[in-house]
């Protein structure tokens, strides 16, 4: 399964960061319970590889993803503690690597057009869009979309919910 199947049809991944494990599950009900689909719990916390542990081999039905990889090493460690995807602020040739070679579905980062275009020729359709907001937003997305049809964007960063419409209306989210 590739990253973009993880992704629901409501187009909607609660970013999180999880401070206390024991937290975890009961949020990962709450989301579901919401019609939520799918979470991305963030490595920047100690907690962070905890909680994703804990959802993963909980019976809560939701797709269980690392956000914040930056290495490798977490890419290898969060598919074997049972993420389902991981995010990437960016992207490395060794992280597009071992995301083949571990077989985990992943969603690099990418803010210009040359990084969409390196991504794309590595076959990424799906890229995260990162820091969203500060990078232009949905004008950023339409002009990278402009050129660039055969690309997906996940944008995270700085969308709050009075922008979560207009976002989810673009054709490229």
């Amino acid at each position: 399964m590739n990253a973009i199947e993880l992704i629901p049809a409501k187009r909607i991944v609660p970013v999180v960061v999880i401070n206390d494990a024991a937290h975890a599950v009961p949020l990962a009900e709450a989301l579901v319970d919401s019609g939520i689909e799918s979470i991305e719990v963030t490595l920047r916390t100690s907690a962070a590889m905890s909680a994703i542990t804990a959802i993963a081999q909980s019976s809560v039905n939701i797709n269980v993803g690392a956000g914040s990889v930056a290495t490798p090493d977490q890419l290898r460690a969060v598919r074997d503690i049972g993420a389902e995807f991981a995010v990437c602020p960016g992207a490395t040739e060794a992280l597009l690597d071992a995301a083949i070679s571990d077989a985990i579905p992943l969603v690099p980062g990418a803010s210009t057009a040359s990084e969409v275009l390196a991504l794309l020729e590595r076959g990424y359709t799906l890229q995260k869009f990162f820091p969203a907001e500060l990078l232009g937003g949905l004008n950023m997305i339409r002009a990278l979309s402009a050129p660039i049809r055969s690309v997906q964007f996940f944008p995270t960063g700085g969308i709050h919910a009075g922008l979560a419409a207009d976002y989810l209306e673009s054709p490229s989210v």
